[in-house]
């Protein structure tokens, strides 16, 4: 029996949504990740609202959180994560294109745990995500709440 992580994938770029699932998937992360577009949808899938109030109870392993996104932006969806006592203590990984100091320094007085530019390079970015995924998904002992999927392979 293998316990699986859930994985929040909070990204609004097609190719960079399939480019991580595919980078994920390679390295044989079989995590299930979940994608929403927007920090709108971010929020109802933490909270448990909307389209996501009957998903399985628990938090992700790790959240994945782009910072230029519609609706709600990443950065407000950090502040928003790391004030509400219930979600404060879930993992997230600032993965970005900026490389604005401001974008960086703010983060990090958020809490973010990690702040990963996007290589541009395509095999840069699968590297990337591979040791993030290896990283967050299997080597990190995650935070209490974080709910395991239990896959009986």
């Amino acid at each position: 029996m293998i316990d699986l992580k859930r994985i929040l994938l909070v990204e609004d770029n097609p190719n960079d949504v399939e480019l991580i699932l595919t980078s994920l998937a390679e390295n044989h992360l079989g995590n299930e990740v979940v994608v929403v577009r927007d920090g709108e949808e971010a929020l109802d899938y933490l909270y448990r609202r909307g389209v996501f109030r009957l998903r399985m109870e628990g938090n992700p392993v790790v959240v994945l959180l782009d910072l230029k996104l519609p609706k709600i932006d990443g950065l407000e969806v950090l502040a928003e994560l790391k004030a509400n006592p219930a979600l404060r203590m879930i993992p997230v990984v600032v993965l970005t294109s900026s490389r604005e100091e401001p974008d960086l320094r703010q983060c990090y007085e958020l809490s973010t745990n990690a702040y990963v530019v996007k290589p541009i390079d395509f095999q840069e970015f699968v590297e990337v995500i591979k040791h993030v995924g290896l990283f967050w998904a299997v080597v990190n002992q995650p935070p209490p709440g974080s709910s395991p999927i239990t896959n009986r392979n």
